[in-house]
């Protein structure tokens, strides 16, 4: 009889991995996520089936749940506040109540490597409080507990990455001196898919981890040498705390502020394995566990290829999934500024559409671009996304994904790209690019929506509003222009 696997996270760096890993080794996968539409576009999407359901809605995973086998429980809060620590809790609460009832043989759930000694950081504490929750729910559970992922587009990687290409002399804070096990995101996978197996008395923890111990300090030298970098000068001073590292990370990396700090904050204890128990139920791949220098390898590789199946900044930054669509009726009676503009193009629709598709990342904006940078660096000050996300693809754009500091919210391919903005600002906006005609009549058009919130809002709006002409205008005029040059 065929397995069935429920996969939270499946917009997520680790879900939308596991997924379709799950799919090819024969299981019939069902997925659940609060907004099926940001799954449209993944290539597995018609491999599996989608339940719509919060984590938090006991209802709704309860039904997610029926006939299902091995849930795995992917999702946890890096940012939000201080009430994720809250939100986390009653999410493994109603999970783990949600598949007793449902009759679940086994759940698994991925947390942090606990350190052997010291206090806990926010984060690391809530990971152990909720794999705590679901060993305590009455259902057969494994908590693999992992250090630094290593693969292209995770958080970790991404921090490792910018700080060494773009600081060949740092001033480093003590914790690049602590010791941490980091473990490859195909290795991850490995354990996680054979945890299905795992017989039914099996209820309890692993650590889990690559072959080597480094230092931070000495992941970067390696990283170092993996790029074909100079070796980088560390220049330790102890006085730099959690808090204050993680701003840096903020303004050096595209890594924000409120994902960096749980990231630096692990980094302080000493992230090594205590423990290699799974190995008793669970081999090692064919190949062996991947170590530091080949993680590194592959996972920049592919990062140069530019496949990149997933990345860390795919899952939802909040409050983006409650907030209505611009084309809702609900904006009647509501206040609304909008900024349209529309410009006549010397180029065929699917010429200028590719244009638009490109547009961000190493592309740019085709506009002022001091204008989008000072933006940028204005946003990262306050802790925002900034535009250093870029993209996951150069010429490709998915449904759900980030681009610089928007997300992609709709994609009609050769017709309209729309795009809801992340930075943080008093109210809600969106970017809508649009072709329209065909043949020798081809326009197009731009549209800019806010939604102000409070009066904050409004002014936020009136005080930008005077850049429009230069930032919106020249928008419009130089994507015609570029899609002009490519017609030839």
């Amino acid at each position: 009889m065929t397995v069935r696997c429920l996969v939270t996270g499946a917009t997520g760096y680790i879900g939308g991995r596991l997924a379709p890993r799950l799919v090819s080794d024969g299981f019939d996968v069902r997925v659940v996520s609060r907004d099926p539409a940001r799954l449209r576009d993944a290539p597995w999407r018609n491999d599996v089936e989608v339940a719509q359901a919060d984590v938090s809605d006991g209802a709704a995973l309860r039904t997610a749940m029926q006939d299902v086998d091995v849930a795995f429980y992917l999702v946890h809060s890096m940012h939000g506040g201080r009430e994720f620590a809250d939100r986390d809790r009653v999410a493994a609460q109603m999970f783990g109540q949600a598949a007793r009832e449902a009759g679940v043989r086994r759940i698994v759930y991925l947390g942090g490597l606990l350190p052997a000694s010291g206090e806990l950081s926010p984060h690391l504490q809530s990971r152990a409080e909720v794999g705590e929750i679901l060993l305590d729910s009455g259902v057969p559970t494994a908590v693999l507990q992992a250090a630094a992922i290593l693969g292209s587009g995770s958080a970790s990687f991404e921090m490792l990455r910018y700080l060494t290409e773009r600081l060949p002399v740092m001033v480093t804070p003590k914790w690049v001196r602590s010791q941490l096990q980091p473990i490859a995101i195909r290795d991850v996978l490995h354990y996680l898919r054979a945890s299905v197996d795992l017989p039914p008395d099996v209820h309890r923890a692993f650590d889990i981890g690559g072959p080597d111990v480094v230092t931070y300090a000495e992941l970067m030298h390696r990283y170092a040498a993996v790029a074909g970098l100079h070796r980088r000068i560390l220049l330790p001073v102890p006085a730099l705390t959690p808090r204050l590292s993680s701003h840096w990370v903020n303004l050096v990396t595209p890594v924000p502020a409120a994902i960096a700090k749980p990231l630096v904050e692990s980094l302080r204890h000493e992230m090594v394995c205590r423990e290699d128990d799974i190995r008793r139920w669970v081999p090692d791949p064919e190949a062996g566990l991947v170590g530091v220098d080949e993680a590194l390898r592959l996972a920049l590789a592919r990062v140069r290829d530019a496949h990149v199946e997933t990345r860390w900044s795919s899952a939802s930054w909040p409050g983006a999934a409650s907030d209505p669509m611009p084309t809702d009726p609900s904006w009647s009676g509501g206040s609304m500024y909008v900024d349209e503009r529309s410009t006549h193009v010397d180029a065929d629709g699917p010429t200028l559409w590719n244009v638009i598709e490109g547009i961000g990342g190493e592309n740019g904006w085709y506009s002022f671009p001091l204008a989008w940078s000072v933006r940028g660096w204005m946003d990262r000050l306050v802790g925002g996304v900034g535009l250093r996300r870029g993209r996951r693809d150069p010429r490709r754009l998915l449904v759900g994904e980030t681009l610089d500091w928007w997300r992609v919210e709709e994609v009609d391919r050769g017709r309209l790209l729309r795009l809801r903005a992340e930075m943080r600002v008093p109210g809600t906006a969106w970017l809508e690019l649009r072709v329209d005609g065909d043949g020798a009549d081809v326009v197009y058009r731009q549209r800019a929506v806010f939604v102000p919130r409070g009066l904050a809002g409004h002014l936020y709006w009136w005080a930008v509003a005077p850049f429009h002409r230069f930032v919106f205008g020249g928008m419009g005029r130089n994507i015609a222009a570029a899609a002009a040059r490519a017609t030839g």
